[in-house]
Order: structure tokens, then sequence, then C-alpha cells
């Protein structure tokens, strides 16, 4: 009996750990450089994406939402019915390498995709002349939900950044 009290014990010390990824917080604002693979066009979507180490938060743009003309009003894209937002998790430090270069490096591996099921992508245009545009990207109401229907508690990214278009 003293030895079932021992493992009995030892288990409750020393629970297992199944390697789970545990995210609680995805936090890109502090990061300004919203980057993309060659230029940016207004008739078809748009890959952009922000890199913090061995993370990285995916914005797909569809066709048309960057225009070459000033909005009056901002621009809303819903969640995932429009755009698209997912957020990985690397194995190491990811560079624009890994989403621009055909085809992609073999390392860093993903060890967790999270695709946004819900919120807005919006966007304000301006202009500093008839033919550059700037795009001022922001995400509201942003929700992940993991494989196993976990949310990720709190997304720190209110603006995206800004992308240029048109000049």
């Amino acid at each position: 009996m003293k030895k079932y009290l021992i493992i009995g014990c030892s288990l409750l010390l020393f629970g297992c750990d199944d390697g789970n990824l545990q995210i609680e917080t995805v936090d890109f604002d502090s990061i300004t450089d919203v980057q993309n693979c060659g230029t940016l066009s207004v008739s078809t979507s748009n890959v952009l994406f922000k890199i913090n180490g061995d993370e990285s938060l995916i914005v797909t743009l569809p066709s048309g939402l960057l225009t070459n003309e000033i909005s009056t009003t901002d621009k809303e894209s819903i969640v995932p019915d429009n755009s698209q937002i997912s957020y990985r998790i690397f194995s190491e430090n990811v560079t624009s390498a890994y989403f621009c270069d055909a085809p992609p490096p073999l390392t860093p591996t993903v060890m967790e995709e999270i695709e946004a099921k819900g919120g807005s992508v919006i966007i304000t245009t301006t202009t500093t002349d008839s033919v550059t545009f700037t795009h001022t990207i922001r995400l509201s109401g942003v929700s992940f939900l993991n494989e196993n229907g976990s949310r990720i508690t709190d997304l720190q990214v209110n603006e995206f950044g800004t992308v240029i278009t048109g000049g």
C-alpha cells in the first residue's frame, strides 16, 4: 500500500505536460513594420504580415478592399467571411523569406496556427498626391479559437499598420 501511495503522490507532484502551447496574449502593437511580398494591388487579394520573433500575424484582404481613391468613410471587411487573420507560432524566429520565397524554406516549421473566427478589418484611405494612397489598417473585435475551442484571451493589435498603393 505504501508503494501505491508514493506513486500517487509522485503523479500529483510531477504532473505530465502534454506539450500543448498555452497562448494568452497575441501582442503585435509594438511591431510597426507591415510586410508583404511584391507590390500591393487594388485588383487582387493581398497578404500582409507582421513578424515578432517566432510569431506572425497574417491578414489576407480580399480584392477591391484597398482602392486608389480617398474614402469618405472607413471600409470594413468581416472576418472570416471576407478577410482572414491567422496567428502562427514557429519553431524558431521567422523572416519574410518564409512568406515570400518560392518554394518556402524548410525551416522554421509551424508549431501552431490559429485562425480568427470573428472580428473586422477596418481601412481608412488617404492621399498626399493624386497617385499615392495610404491605407491605415485597424483590427476590431478579433477573436481566435484554437482547435480545442479555447479562446485567446487578449489580442493586442488595434492598429495593424499602414500600407501604400499607387504611385
